[in-house]
């Protein structure tokens, strides 16, 4: 059936190994069909007779059962895999429809799994045929995870731990790679569709799904357990800021705060963790740009969603195998300067782009943003002016630090806490310099009460009774704040 999707030549190799699989498989399917013979039930009834401890010792056979049955499912799927890869013709599969590849993939492992007698139940075939067609159109074992929806991470530590992230909180799952090289195909097979490669010589990559989810992975040797693979699902609704209100993320006058705050055009850098939401408030802040100024875009890995019409989006680009071609941040930055923008906004601020981000924020592109990795407002300057200092600018400490007060007017902070929400834990103004000292005021914050019996964490969002230091260019820009939304909350 289907034979415009199957290799016109009849391979011999094929037939080699269909040759080949029932003799390698007959042990096995002699050991199971042995199993299931009548000497199981005279070892239960000696057992039985002979001490009542029996009992105890047959749950631990029978899971042991179920633990080989599974291995050998994985080895048949393999045997299949192969037996696709061999039968199919792969150049036309892009044209083939779902269900057309669907129903050549069920024929095919029919006649493998007739021809190496090895019997499944109907959930057992349905489940090894959708595997087949994930291992053929998808990522393999990976590819229930990325459709489900609930996960946000995805984390693989050789071929047997594969960890999901739900809800900010670690789960180990049941899914498995059969073995290394199974795993190696798969992220072979990722980075190869974005011209990438990775190897022993080169063991790490960095690269973006088709879907937009960030890619990582590391091999060995330097991975010692066991190939490392972590991917950060790319959320496909795009999340304003009265949803991550309604989240419980921050407060309506701290949204009210914020959408002033943009719309008058501070410079913001969002600071956080890993995983604390930077890149998600990023995108809910953008949202209060006014559609008719130019904004352009440079990340590392494309993940911001902006709802403006006038976007320009520039990606860097690692070096090649011979070590050629890259651009950095730095060069997409001083390029996009050229490119008359009203707003540069920057997906990561992380080495020497900072001397550019800053020399923007301060040369009439003011309305720029960006993140930074940091735990809070004073370590996010301080990590500012460690950045200048390895980009290889020799410049005095009191320069720096004048050029960061004078550049940065807002710095928002993000924390995933240990019950795994996340939540905008403080918002910081730079009100500029007291001698060699960057001062700052905290106008919001989060002030936690308490911890509930399941772990979740109890608190609330306050003001710190400070009127904020941009009060009066707010009103020049016809946002009248109440100074209400100031106020402390008990």
């Amino acid at each position: 059936m289907f034979s415009r999707y199957k290799k016109e030549a009849p391979a011999p190799a094929p037939a080699r190994e269909s040759r080949a699989v029932p003799s390698a498989s007959a042990p096995a399917t002699a050991s199971m069909a042995q199993s299931a013979a009548p000497s199981p039930p005279t070892k239960s009834k000696l057992s039985f007779k002979a001490t009542p401890a029996a009992p105890i010792a047959a749950a631990p056979a029978a899971n042991d059962k179920d633990r080989r049955r599974r291995q050998r499912i994985l080895e048949v799927k393999s045997q299949l895999h192969t037996r696709l890869l061999e039968n199919l013709n792969l150049a036309v599969l892009d044209a083939a429809s779902e269900a057309e590849l669907r129903a050549e993939i069920a024929a095919i492992s029919a006649e493998a799994l007739s021809d190496i007698h090895f019997a499944l139940t109907s959930e057992e075939r349905l489940q090894l045929n959708q595997d087949l067609y994930h291992e053929v159109r998808g990522l393999g074992p990976l590819e229930p995870l990325l459709k489900d929806d609930t996960v946000n991470d995805i984390l693989v530590n050789g071929p047997n731990r594969i960890f999901v992230e739900r809800n900010g909180i670690l789960e180990l799952t049941d899914v498995k790679f059969k073995d290394e090289r199974h795993l190696l195909r798969i992220i072979d097979k990722i980075v190869s569709a974005v011209g990438r490669r990775v190897d022993e010589s080169n063991p790490y990559v960095d690269a973006r799904l088709a879907d937009g989810s960030r890619f990582n992975a590391m091999v060995p040797p330097v991975a010692v357990d066991g190939s490392l693979v972590s991917i950060r699902k790319f959320k496909k609704e795009k999340l304003g800021i009265s949803d991550l209100a309604n989240f419980g993320a921050f407060s309506e006058e701290m949204a009210m705060y914020l959408e002033a705050a943009v719309a008058t055009r501070l410079n913001i850098i969002v600071s956080g963790g890993t995983g604390s939401g930077k890149t998600t408030t990023l995108n809910a802040l953008s949202s209060f740009i006014d559609h008719s100024e130019r904004i352009l875009t440079i990340e590392d890995t494309a993940e911001l969603q902006l709802q403006q019409t006038h976007v320009g989006r520039m990606e860097s680009r690692p070096a090649n195998v011979e070590g050629k071609g890259a651009v950095t941040q730095r060069d997409c930055l001083r390029n996009a300067l050229r490119m008359r923008p009203d707003r540069i906004i920057v997906g990561e601020t992380r080495g020497e782009e900072v001397i550019d981000m800053l020399q923007a924020m301060n040369t009439g592109h003011d309305g720029s943003m960006t993140t930074i990795q940091a735990n809070s407002a004073r370590d996010a300057v301080s990590r500012l002016e460690n950045m200048v200092a390895m980009a290889g600018i020799e410049m005095p400490l009191k320069a720096v630090r004048s050029q960061v007060a004078s550049a940065v007017n807002l710095i928002v902070q993000a924390s995933r806490l240990q019950d795994g929400s996340r939540r905008m834990v403080s918002i910081t103004e730079v009100t500029g310099m007291e001698g060699e000292i960057i001062t700052m005021q905290e106008v919001f914050r989060f002030e936690r009460t308490g911890l509930e019996p399941n772990g979740k964490i109890l608190g609330h969002f306050t003001g710190s009774g400070i009127r904020s230091h941009y009060s009066d260019r707010f009103k020049r820009w016809g946002y009248n704040l109440p100074n209400t939304i100031y106020d402390v909350v008990e």
